[in-house]
C-alpha cells in the first residue's frame, strides 16, 4: 500500500471517528438519559412532570432555532476565512463543556439544566454543520456515500457503547451520582475521540472568493446566503430535498428528543426506555451500511439492497400484526377488551378521588388546585388526608389501575394492597409509595397490576412518615 493511500486511510478513519465521539451526546444526552433525568430530579421541583416535558421541548426548540439562525452564515464565514477546522474545534468544545458541566445538575436544577443543554445542544448542531463540510475534502467523490455510512455505523457504535456502559453506572452508582457521572463520561468522550480528526484530517481550501478590500466578512457571508436563495430558484430538486429533509430529519429529531421524557411521563420504567434506545442504536449499524451501498455504480448489486429494503418494509408491519393476533397479551402488548362496570367493581374510566366508588376511611377533604399549576384548562380537585388511619379501597373489573397523586414536604408513605394483600414489587420486596418531596408536585402517576384480569381492590393506606417529611399527608387526584 503506497504512502498517499495509507494516508487517505488515515484521514478517513479520523473523520469517522468524529461520528463514534459526538454520537454519544446524541444518545445519553438528546435522547436517553438526560430527558427522564430531567423531568424525574432537575424538573423534581416543578409543579407536575408534563411543566417539566413543556420546559424541556422549550429548550430543544430554543437551540435548534438558534442552530438553525446561525449555520448558513457560520458556513459562509468558515468558507471565506479557510477555518472549517477552527469552527468545528470551537462548537465541539462548547458541546463538550456544556454536557460534561450537566455533572453539576442535581434535584430542582431544571434552569441550569436547561442553559447547559442548550448550549450543549448549541454545540453538537454547530459541530455538524462543519464536520458534515469536510466530507467532500475527505472522501473521493466515489467514495463519499459508502464513507458518509461508515460514519453512521461508527456512530451507532460507539454511542450505544457509551450509552450501555452509562446504564450501568445509573443502575449501580447511589443517588444521582450515576446519571451526573455518565453526562460528565459523554462530555470526555466527545473531547478525547475528537483528537483524530483535528490531528489527521487537514483544513480544506477556501471555496470562495478573497475579500474586497473594505469588505467585512459578516456582511460578504449575508451577500453569498442571499445570493444562494436566489440561485435556489434554478435549482427545483435541491429546494425539494431541503423541504424533505427539514420534515423528515427534524421530525425524526424531535421525537427523539421528547420520546424518552415523555414515556417517563406516562410511568414507564425509566431503565427500560432507555434499554429501548440502546437497543435502536445497535438495530442502526447493519442498517446504515445496508443503505449505505444503495447508490454505488454497481448495477448488479443495487437490485438486491433494492429488494431487501422492500422486504423489510412488507415483512416488519406482518410480522408485528400477526405478532399482536398470536402472541400473548402481555408480550404482544395488545389492548384488551375493555371492562364494563359490573354491580360491585367499577368498568374501565376515570374516576376522580371523590368518586362514590372509590371507598374512604379515616377523614378526608376535598382540595381546588389551580389549572396553572397542572398546565390544565380547568381547576382540578384534590382529596387530602393527613389522618393517621386513612384509607382509599377501589374495586374495580380489570387488571391495571393508574394512580394519580401529589408528592411535598409534608407529605407520607402509603402501603399499596391488592384483594387485602401487601401488593410486592419486581423485585418482591412489599409495593409503598413515598410521597415526600422537598417541594410541592402534582400529578405523579403509578401503575399497580394484578396477577390476572378480573375483580379486584387496590387499598392505598397511611403507613406513617418519611424521615424527612413534616407530616402524613396523602393526595390523590384520580385512579
Amino acid at each position: 500500500m503506497s504512502t498517499n493511500e495509507k494516508t487517505y486511510k488515515r484521514r478517513i478513519w479520523a473523520w469517522t471517528m468524529y461520528d463514534w465521539a459526538n454520537s454519544a451526546f446524541a444518545t445519553t444526552i438528546l435522547a436517553a438519559v438526560l430527558p427522564i433525568y430531567y423531568s424525574q430530579v432537575a424538573g423534581a421541583t416543578l409543579s407536575s412532570p408534563a411543566k417539566a416535558t413543556a420546559y424541556w421541548s422549550l429548550g430543544l426548540s430554543l437551540s435548534l432555532l438558534i442552530a438553525a439562525l446561525l449555520a448558513p452564515i457560520l458556513g459562509t464565514i468558515s468558507d471565506v476565512m479557510r477555518g472549517k477546522k477552527r469552527f468545528l474545534a470551537f462548537f465541539m468544545g462548547l458541546g463538550a463543556i456544556g454536557t460534561a458541566l450537566l455533572v453539576l445538575v442535581d434535584t430542582g436544577d431544571w434552569l441550569l439544566a436547561s442553559m447547559l443543554f442548550i448550549v450543549a445542544k448549541l454545540g453538537f448542531n454547530g459541530a455538524n454543520v462543519f464536520y458534515d463540510a469536510l466530507l467532500p475534502h475527505v472522501a473521493r467523490p466515489e467514495d463519499v456515500d459508502a464513507v458518509s455510512t461508515r460514519g453512521y455505523a461508527m456512530g451507532y457504535l460507539g454511542g450505544g457503547l457509551l450509552l450501555a456502559i452509562n446504564v450501568v453506572m445509573i443502575n449501580f452508582l447511589p443517588g444521582t451520582w450515576g446519571p451526573r457521572l455518565s453526562f460528565l463520561s459523554v462530555g470526555l468522550w466527545w473531547a478525547l475521540f475528537s483528537i483524530p480528526i483535528f490531528r489527521h484530517v487537514p483544513e480544506p481550501a477556501s471555496t470562495a472568493a478573497a475579500l474586497a478590500k473594505g469588505v467585512n466578512v459578516i456582511s460578504a457571508s449575508f451577500r453569498q446566503i442571499w445570493a444562494t436563495i436566489k440561485d435556489m430558484r434554478r435549482y427545483r430538486q435541491l429546494f425539494k430535498y431541503l423541504i424533505a429533509f427539514l420534515i423528515y430529519i427534524d421530525g425524526i429529531g424531535t421525537i427523539l428528543g421528547v420520546a424518552a421524557i415523555y414515556g417517563a411521563e406516562l410511568g414507564f420504567d425509566s431503565v427500560k426506555l432507555i434499554l429501548a434506545l440502546l437497543l435502536v442504536q445497535f438495530v442502526g449499524i447493519p442498517f446504515s451500511l445496508i443503505f449505505g451501498r444503495l447508490p454505488s455504480k454497481n448495477e448488479k448489486r443495487r437490485p438486491f439492497f433494492l429488494a431487501f429494503i422492500v422486504f423489510n418494509l412488507v415483512a416488519l408491519p406482518l410480522v408485528g400484526m400477526l405478532g399482536a393476533r398470536l402472541l400473548p397479551d402481555a408480550i404482544s402488548g395488545k389492548r384488551p377488551a375493555p371492562y364494563i362496570s359490573t354491580a360491585a367493581a367499577a368498568g374501565e374510566g376515570l374516576y376522580p378521588a371523590a368518586d362514590s366508588r372509590i371507598q374512604r376511611s379515616g377523614s378526608w377533604q376535598t382540595v381546588s388546585i389551580d389549572a396553572g399549576l397542572l398546565d390544565s384548562d380547568v381547576d382540578v380537585d384534590y382529596l387530602i388526608s393527613s389522618s393517621p388511619d386513612a384509607r382509599l379501597d377501589f374495586t374495580f373489573n380489570g387488571q391495571e389501575v393508574i394512580l394519580l397523586y401529589a408528592t411535598g414536604s409534608d407529605h407520607g408513605i402509603w402501603q399499596v394492597q391488592m384483594d387485602g394483600q401487601v401488593l410486592m414489587d419486581n423485585e418482591s420486596q412489599p409495593l409503598s409509595i413515598n410521597a415526600y418531596n422537598a417541594t410541592v408536585r402534582y400529578d405523579i402517576e403509578e401503575i399497580f397490576s394484578a396477577a390476572a384480569p378480573g375483580e379486584h381492590t387496590l387499598s392505598l393506606v397511611n403507613a406513617g412518615a418519611d424521615s424527612a417529611s413534616q407530616g402524613l399527608l396523602i393526595s390523590v387526584r384520580s385512579l
